[in-house]
């Protein structure tokens, strides 16, 4: 790649992190003028929500899935495979998570660990198994990749409640009477506001960790570049003599095991599983991919996104807990979506990895 090339790219790069924050800083200060303008009306009570330490703490709990499947999105989709089962893959694992649990017994420990986390582990792990097979099908069997990923989704989508009304009597499994519970850090979490970061659903704990990690290993490991060379140049890889099917299919079983974390995380700490309509992931996976490429697949960029999403579903939860408003619930409901869209269609084009859903031989006949 020439330098007046990775010079440009490097300029479109920071254009579009400065869109990106401007967008973000521009709807959050709207608001606040509205908010400290009328105070007393529907603005001033959503600054009032934005600015609580329960919204941040809520908005920190709904991230989780959606930044962990963003993040499985990103090594699929950089390594050349779009996955768009993350849906599915959610699904699968949250329920896992929470029939294991019960299986187990909620109360019982097996060598030393709690039942929770026996059943948050099986969910990871049948994340993993579901993406294994898709990574079998895209790349071993070329299967056309959106078509697999749908059918990824649909499989889980009614897998899932089926399993649990063989053995619940309905969709939804009962309640497991435990959760994932609170790590709570003593000093730190006295902090007013922030100190939602050190009072948390140990997921969230796991979710700042990974984001900084996931992009460590993206920018600055041998793997991360065979990851990134997978899904824009296969050929050279392969010229290199590194085994682009094998980078694929890591690439696509990082994204299982990312996204079996959110999923398990999702139901664990709710206790239950959801099976309902189009069960309690409720496209969160569909958001993820939206994240990721809000994010320009930056696992960083991903992150704000999720959060600016989940924040914005924490602040319209409560806004429906406040009285005295006629706008109908379900137009509030589409605050989070709509604002994201807006700040999607202001940022602009993102660059999709060039070989990205193509399929690659590697062997001799390529070379």
């Amino acid at each position: 790649m020439s330098t007046t090339t990775t010079d440009r790219l490097r300029d479109t790069e920071l254009s579009y992190r400065a869109t990106l924050a401007g967008g973000a800083l521009s709807v959050f200060l709207l608001i606040a003028l509205l908010g400290l303008a009328f105070p007393g009306s529907i603005w001033g009570n959503f600054l009032t929500i934005l600015t609580s330490r329960s919204t941040l703490s809520s908005a920190l709990r709904l991230s989780v899935p959606i930044t962990f499947a963003a993040l499985g999105g990103i090594f699929s989709e950089k390594a050349g495979v779009v996955n768009i089962g993350l849906e599915g893959l959610l699904i699968i694992s949250a329920f896992t998570a929470v029939i294991t649990t019960a299986v187990v017994g909620p109360e019982m420990t097996v060598l030393g660990l709690p039942a929770i986390w026996i059943g948050f582990f099986a969910g990871i792990l049948s994340s993993v198994l579901f993406s294994a097979l898709f990574a079998v099908v895209c790349i071993r069997f070329k299967a056309d990749q959106i078509i697999a990923g749908l059918a990824v989704w649909l499989i889980a989508l009614g897998l899932a409640p089926f399993a649990a009304t063989v053995y619940y009597g309905g969709v939804n499994t009962d309640n497991l009477g435990t959760t994932l519970g609170t790590w709570t850090i003593p000093v730190l979490s006295d902090i007013p506001f922030f100190g939602a970061f050190f009072d948390a659903d140990p997921a969230v704990y796991m979710m700042l960790v990974a984001v900084p990690a996931s992009w460590y290993v993206l920018n600055r490991t041998a793997f991360g570049r065979h990851v990134r060379a997978s899904g824009e140049n296969p050929k050279a890889l392969d010229t290199v003599g590194v085994d682009v099917s094998r980078v694929r299919y890591a690439g696509v079983l990082l994204s299982g095991f990312l996204a079996g974390i959110g999923g398990s995380a999702l139901s664990l700490g709710l206790g239950q599983f959801v099976g309902n309509n189009q069960t309690m992931v409720n496209g969160k996976g569909f958001i993820a991919i939206v994240a990721y490429l809000f994010g320009n697949y930056n696992p960083i960029g991903a992150f704000g996104a999720s959060f600016l999403f989940a924040g914005l579903e924490a602040a319209q939860i409560r806004l429906q807990q406040v009285p005295g408003y006629a706008i109908p619930d379900s137009l509030i409901q589409t605050i989070p979506y709509v604002t994201v869209l807006v700040i999607l269609a202001l940022v602009g084009r993102t660059r999709i990895p060039e070989a990205a859903g193509e399929h690659y031989d590697t062997g001799d006949d390529n070379r």
